[in-house]
């Protein structure tokens, strides 16, 4: 039997999740959670206790957001409407792990005994930073500074073999890699390595949603007007009165995806259907190409509906019972403490502390 795959991947709650977050990210995860599945069916691993099995943790980063300015009550808001998203999207509690940092005090506790081992040469490299703090460095935060430790961390506790990266990204997982290297070095021995040195994996490429009201921007929901996004929790009819209000032009959709060049609102169109059904550009131009919009607008807007018709109704629902999304969370806190706490003893006994 190959070794089991554990992969772990974490999201920052941010509040009003659109469709351009379920296109973008959430819908990968709930691929992998269900990839893992069919691989753990197929090794005859299936039960939660089985040696072997391949298992996905996602966590909310709420333990990040601090690392910027931030209004609690938002924070605190945000992360409940994050937890409800990615159990309405198809993150199964039973088949998975998720919960929220802050109720697993190893993840702060082992990025501690990890800033010993961590450089200043290293994080002074790290590019978010420079982008995040802007002109003013000396006035960001420490833990803006460290949060790329508190990411080592996140992985390094679970022994984590495997870790969704983005180009954004991949610089972060390099430091991980380095942090749990020299680690090892310094305080194990090689037979007995206290860290697993995580591999990247690239997600499936996800479909790039632009704004509805300017195809040139991203779906945000910073933008201030609710018309520029297909918002997780909106009703069938405001998804089909968005739909038909977005920004377009005068031209019938080509026949062909080069004919999109130039027309950023129609592209962005065309790129949502296509992601919706799993298809690509080409093949909804085989089905559009010549059409008006006047055609393909409602079209778009029926395929929403069905899509996240769904996925709102149990939005909605885990949001007004507070209860059972505390539970959810509480459940896989839980889970998560009892996997990474063999690490964590593990580097508090390497490093000579006494507990």
């Amino acid at each position: 039997m190959r070794p089991a795959m554990r992969v772990v991947s974490g999201i920052q709650p941010t509040g009003n999740l659109h469709l351009g977050n379920y296109l973008g990210a959430i819908r990968n995860w709930v691929r992998m959670q269900d990839d893992m599945e069919e691989a753990n069916r197929a090794e005859g691993t299936t039960e939660s206790g089985d040696a072997g099995r391949n298992q996905c943790l996602f966590f909310l980063a709420d333990l990040h957001a601090i690392s910027m300015p931030h209004n609690p009550a938002e924070l605190k808001r945000a992360t409940l409407e994050m937890a409800a998203a990615l159990v309405a999207c198809g993150i199964d509690p039973q088949r998975s792990v998720l919960f929220n940092q802050a109720q697993v005090p190893a993840h702060p506790e082992l990025q501690w005994l990890l800033n010993g081992t961590a450089r200043m040469g290293w994080l002074n490299r790290m590019t978010q930073f420079k982008d995040k703090s802007g002109k003013n460095r000396e006035g960001a935060s420490a833990a803006l500074f460290t949060y790329p430790v508190l990411q080592a961390a996140d992985v390094l506790l679970y022994q984590a073999t495997h870790v969704p990266v983005g180009e954004d990204q991949k610089q972060h997982l390099e430091l991980a890699r380095d942090i749990a290297q020299k680690f090892n070095n310094d305080f194990a021995s090689e037979d007995a390595p206290v860290f697993t040195l995580p591999d990247p994996i690239s997600p499936p490429k996800a479909a790039r949603i632009m704004n509805l009201r300017d195809g040139t921007k991203k779906m945000s929901k910073s933008d201030p007007s609710d018309m520029s996004r297909i918002e997780l929790a909106d009703t069938p009819d405001e998804v089909m009165k968005k739909i038909k209000k977005a920004k377009t032009d005068p031209e019938p959709l080509p026949s062909e995806e080069k004919g999109l060049e130039g027309r950023p609102e129609a592209l962005n169109l065309v790129t949502i259907y296509a992601a919706l059904t799993d298809g690509s550009v080409e093949d909804v131009l085989k089905d559009f190409g010549g059409e008006g919009f006047g055609k393909f607008k409602p079209a778009l807007g029926e395929l929403l509906v069905e899509t996240l018709r769904p996925i709102s109704e149990r939005f909605t629902a885990l949001l007004d019972d507070r209860e059972a999304l505390d539970a959810i969370l509480a459940r896989g806190a839980s889970q998560a403490r009892e996997i990474g706490r063999p690490t964590l003893e593990a580097a508090y006994t390497a490093l000579g502390l006494v507990r």
